[in-house]
């Protein structure tokens, strides 16, 4: 049973194997954008801070669609879930984080859990199946196809990334700050 810190996340492991050292940073990645967007209205869900267009309900959107994107599409080879499939990118490419500014904060929050859920047991199917150095089954627009390796990290990175926006962008809302 992992740690768990003062904000709900699970600590990574400090030994173990590969994937668990992978799925741990990456399930801490996640609970730290669930502690960043918890507890807000719509209002501070579609906060902005200083230039930016970047909001934290524009995040849960965004990683909502990155987990489809690259659990199941790319990964499994599946169809990207109807919300992806029905938007419009072409008239609007950041439609993920525009549209969320007209979603109900429930609604943000739910995408984003039933995606992570849903890529957990897209992770848990390509595991069963083979290693980390499996190759990804869909199509990514590289001559190349990613390993699953490759994915889990590039999927903290991602989280990471965009946590540290959701640090700025929750601090701006409330003035709630933490690691």
């Amino acid at each position: 049973m992992p740690t768990i810190d003062a904000q709900g996340r699970p600590e990574p492991p400090l030994e173990g194997d590969e994937v668990a050292v992978l799925t741990g940073f990456l399930e801490y990645q996640r609970a730290t954008l669930a502690w960043k967007t918890a507890g807000l209205d719509a209002d501070g869900l579609a906060a902005r801070t200083a230039a930016s267009s970047l909001t934290l309900g524009g995040l849960l959107k965004h990683l909502a669609f990155v987990e489809d994107h690259w659990f199941s599409h790319v990964l499994l080879g599946r169809e990207r879930a109807s919300i992806w499939r029905d938007a419009d990118f072409a008239a609007d490419p950041d439609w993920e984080w525009t549209s969320a500014a007209g979603d109900a904060p429930d609604g943000l929050r739910r995408l984003w859990v039933e995606a992570c859920a849903a890529s957990r047991t897209a992770l848990d199917e390509a595991l069963a199946r083979g290693g980390l150095e499996q190759l990804a089954a869909g199509p990514t627009g590289w001559p190349e196809r990613p390993s699953l390796r490759w994915i889990l990290l590039h999927m903290v990175e991602e989280y990471a990334r965009h946590n540290g926006h959701a640090d700025l962008l929750r601090e701006a809302v409330d003035g709630e700050v933490g690691e």
